[in-house]
């Protein structure tokens, strides 16, 4: 919607995660160099993990990204974690192509091999990449190990690659592990972009959409975007994509700190008013300190519905109001 009025080529600050917009932070030029020199040796695990945001993800659409034209790799991808040991042999078999779903455990681990080893005598080489591994049940991250043990001809004919947040480090430490640790030939923790990186990764995504300072973005404005976001890349879509928003229905053709404190305090608020107010541990109430100790359960609970009654009103105010806008702007297009 704000792209024509910004006269962009596309939108800049999309959540799915796409190599086009592949940012080369400190950070994650330094992982992607770990995820090839993990594909060069061709055998082991290879670990990467950062926050929730960081641009796992991403990192992965860019390495398949750069196999694109090469023939000499099988790769898959496996997001899917919350699995027990034989179902993610399932998914695994799966994702390469093979049947999968009335196979038993032993079935699935030799149409795997037959597979793996085939594929070896065609030339190619073999690789998984596993997403979201902190949900990996203990015993699901053995049986993966047991399947990077499939060697033909002196060679390992499956190469892992292990994507999770930051408690997956914490996960590998567990005793039972102590194998796969053993295999883990590379290990990488993707950390925030700094406040200057913040700003870059603002403008190379814009750049990327012929972006001609249309908005403009002040210094104050890019400080405060990073402090809110932390330097977290979703965070940083996110909020961005809001402000260009709020710009094209304000007719705004320069962010500031204003509009940054503005939009990022409705972010907040949206926020605060989402959360189930029922779990916390004191009912948010309308009540006197004395009327609240003689009310009953059932009074307090009353006015907490209230309560929320009344947010949820105020939400929708807004969101009509918001709406009102879009239409009315959609108009005054069509008119032009």
């Amino acid at each position: 919607m704000y792209e024509s009025y910004y006269k962009l080529a596309g939108k800049p600050f999309q959540l799915a995660p796409d190599p086009f917009f592949f940012f080369g932070s400190s950070t994650h030029k330094r992982a992607l160099a770990y995820l090839k020199y993990g594909l060069s040796q061709g055998e082991g695990f290879i670990v990467v993990t950062g926050d929730v945001g960081t641009g796992k993800s991403t990192l992965v659409r860019t390495l398949f990204a750069s196999l694109e034209g090469k023939d000499d790799v099988v790769a898959a991808e496996l997001i899917n974690t919350q699995l027990d040991s034989t179902d993610v042999l399932r998914m695994v078999a799966a994702s390469f192509g093979l049947a999968h779903k009335d196979n038993q455990k032993a079935s699935l681990i030799k149409n795997l091999e037959n597979f793996f080893i085939a594929r070896f005598k065609d030339g190619k080489r073999c690789m998984l990449v596993v997403d979201e591994a902190q949900n990996l049940p203990l015993e699901t991250i053995e049986e993966l190990r047991m399947l990077s043990n499939i060697v033909y001809d002196g060679k390992t004919m499956l190469q892992i690659f292990l994507l999770g947040q930051s408690e997956f480090r914490e996960n590998l430490r567990a005793p039972v592990l102590e194998q796969v640790r053993q295999r883990v030939t590379a290990s990488y923790h993707l950390a925030h972009l700094d406040g200057e990186e913040t700003q870059a990764y603002i403008e190379h995504r814009l750049g990327k959409v012929e972006w001609n300072n249309n908005p403009s973005f002040t210094a104050e404005a890019f400080q405060l975007i990073y402090d809110f976001s932390e330097g977290v890349p979703r965070r940083i879509n996110t909020t961005c994509d809001r402000l260009l928003l709020y710009g094209f229905l304000e007719e705004k053709l320069k962010i500031d700190g204003e509009i940054v404190k503005l939009v990022t305090e409705e972010i907040n608020a949206e926020n605060d008013a989402g959360r189930d107010t029922s779990s916390t541990s004191e009912p948010i109430l309308r009540l006197d300190p004395v009327s609240a100790e003689d009310a009953s359960p059932i009074e307090l609970r009353m006015h907490q519905l209230e309560r929320e009654m009344d947010d949820l009103k105020k939400r929708f105010r807004k969101e009509r109001e918001f709406m009102r806008k879009i239409v009315q702007i959609s108009l005054n297009f069509e008119e032009d």
